[in-house]
């Protein structure tokens, strides 16, 4: 990389939109994520209100969704459909681009001490593939005959036959194009992120010095191109099932009363194949969050991470058993029984080196000189969730306790708690960190302040109450509860649930606010604002293409050397050289 590749002039084009440059595709994945993160609450919002007061007519669902809500009232398919494309649009498209995408492009060279990924073109390829199933999914909402409405996990035989409900259609036909262009992009980018993590480390980078986030962005890669596949395989046997006749996963099925030609097939295959892919998806978004919460904990704690050995295996240990659990998702579906206690073992050890995880963030955090940035509180706020949502997952990963709670509000609370607000706190916390390696300035930290304690409060208001919702009965997906008496005493906890909803989504408008306004009018910022250890802070502060002016810098000590006895700074970066009668740290 001489000085030749600096000399030629970049177009627009070349520079924001076909950009090869791991920092520009970090910014394209992080905005197109928070696009799709809007689309993905107003649905949220949208059922959110039907819930509380399902048979009132409301403007707002008449202006947005027309002819779906006459006279205000929602139709009940209508309801399905945003339920789905809401879990869809959250679960791949915001919280998988917006963490694994972005933090592993803008990082992963930076904090190797790399001049950009293995494969910039392969990169590029990843975010646009990434681009145009996004594109796909948003179309899919204007089909006449209503987006796709099988639930995100689109179950069989309500996603393989056409008619079996309005949402079958071309809107679930779109949904499956969406779905495998964004496998295809998940591939690309998670090779590239593998090869580049083994190959491209600079001099003195062993594999124990990387940060922890290296770690969770390397194994998070290894879990997205061993179960990605599985999904894109299930989708294909559907599409078969839908378009050619085949029988996969339909048998002795009967329309209005009409029995069609297809047996031989099972549904349940499709629910193996599905999860084989959708428990690992959870660690595909919760380790990148894991990873950032490790290195903003350790940064503004001015402590080294409380065992970064038992760390790293325990993201070994969470990948390796995530691909041994999915069963748990399937007590209820009539599975050998045998297979449930087995499934039962798995989940309730792999809760294991997630406690591993938990106790070595609040070790880090005894004692410690904390810096209360707004990235410091969210990644707080992330160990709190993942400790409230995991607890409930000892309840729902036992088949017999499972089985009283299986398809209640309670599901929705746990997974929710654990996977949707501890990843979305994860990401928060990497913006806020790693913003002035984005835009070279500083977010504003009162208005961050405001937006974490708003956030949590609403989080908490939204997704604690459900469990009671589910413990009383309350099953999900379900848009009116009006034809159970039984339930009518839980309407009250519901609007309660939707007013903290509203707030909580209004309160984002503060920070996409300050991240737009500090791109122009934030402060600029110094080189290293957190007095942080690791590579990315040895870079400029300006955009440079291939990172480092001249040499890249050798490392000679691990990621976490922070208030280290004897020494003058409260840190050592990695670059410094180990001195005389200084140990070596390995934690």
């Amino acid at each position: 990389m001489g000085d030749h590749e600096h000399h030629h002039e970049e177009t627009f084009i070349s520079k924001y939109v076909f950009s090869l440059d791991h920092k520009m595709i970090a910014k394209q994945f992080l905005l197109t994520g928070m696009t799709m993160g809007v689309l993905g609450v107003i649905m949220s919002i949208l059922f959110r209100i039907q819930l509380a007061w399902p048979d009132e007519g409301h403007p707002i669902l008449e202006a947005l969704l027309g002819k779906w809500a006459p006279d205000g009232v929602m139709d009940p398919n209508i309801y399905l459909a945003l339920v789905t494309i809401h879990g869809t649009i959250m679960v791949f498209f915001v919280l998988t681009a917006g963490l694994s995408g972005t933090f592993s492009n803008l990082l992963i060279p930076l904090q190797i001490g790399a001049r950009d990924m293995a494969s910039g073109f392969m990169n590029m390829l990843s975010y646009w593939f990434f681009f145009l199933s996004s594109v796909v999914m948003v179309i899919s909402l204007f089909v006449e005959s209503g987006p796709a409405s099988a639930g995100w996990t689109i179950y069989p035989p309500l996603s393989a036959l056409p008619q079996a409900v309005p949402g079958s259609g071309l809107g679930m036909t779109l949904w499956l194009v969406s779905m495998s262009l964004f496998i295809v992009s998940a591939l690309l980018g998670g090779l590239n992120y593998i090869v580049t993590i083994f190959n491209l480390r600079t001099k003195g980078m062993t594999m124990t010095r990387l940060p922890l986030t290296m770690w969770a962005f390397f194994i998070t890669a290894v879990l997205g191109v061993l179960s990605f596949p599985v999904l894109l395989s299930a989708c294909l046997l559907l599409i078969f099932d839908r378009s050619f006749g085949t029988a996969f996963y339909l048998s002795d099925i009967y329309i209005q009363g009409e029995a069609l030609l297809q047996t031989g097939g099972s549904p349940v295959l499709f629910q193996h194949l599905f999860w084989f892919l959708g428990h690992p998806e959870v660690y595909i978004i919760l380790l990148p969050a894991l990873g950032i919460t490790s290195e903003v904990i350790s940064t503004n704690a001015r402590k080294p991470i409380f065992g970064y050995r038992a760390m790293v295996g325990s993201i070994l240990a969470i990948a390796f058993l995530s691909f041994i659990v999915w069963g748990h998702h399937m007590f209820m579906t009539g599975m050998n029984p045998f297979l449930g206690s087995v499934f039962t073992f798995t989940t309730l050890l792999i809760a294991i080196p997630s406690a591993v995880k938990v106790f070595n963030y609040l070790t880090t955090l005894w004692k410690a000189n904390i810096q209360f940035t707004p990235a410091m509180l969210f990644s707080i706020g992330l160990v709190s969730t993942f400790i409230s949502g995991g607890l409930t997952g000892l309840i729902l990963g036992d088949s017999a306790l499972d089985i009283n709670v299986h398809d209640t509000y309670f599901v929705t609370a746990h997974f929710h708690i654990v996977m949707g607000l501890s990843a979305i706190f994860g990401m928060f916390a990497g913006i806020y960190h790693w913003y002035p390696k984005l835009y070279g300035r500083m977010m504003n930290k009162s208005l961050g302040y405001i937006h974490f304690w708003i956030t949590f409060i609403c989080a908490y208001g939204v997704f604690y109450p459900m469990h009671f919702l589910g413990l009383a009965g309350l099953p999900r997906r379900y848009y009116s509860n009006t034809a159970f008496p039984m339930f009518d005493d839980l309407v009250e906890i519901s609007e309660l649930v939707t007013v903290f909803a509203i707030v909580g989504s209004a309160v984002q408008i503060i920070f996409f606010f300050n991240y737009f306004y500090s791109i122009f009018r934030g402060k600029v910022a110094p080189q290293n604002p957190w007095r942080s250890t690791t590579l990315e802070w040895t870079t400029p502060v300006e955009r440079i293409h291939g990172n480092w002016p001249g040499e890249i810098p050798e490392v000679h000590r691990w990621a976490y050397d922070y208030s280290k006895p004897g020494m003058k700074e409260d840190f050592m970066s990695q670059i410094t050289e180990i001195q005389e009668g200084e140990e070596e740290s390995h934690g």
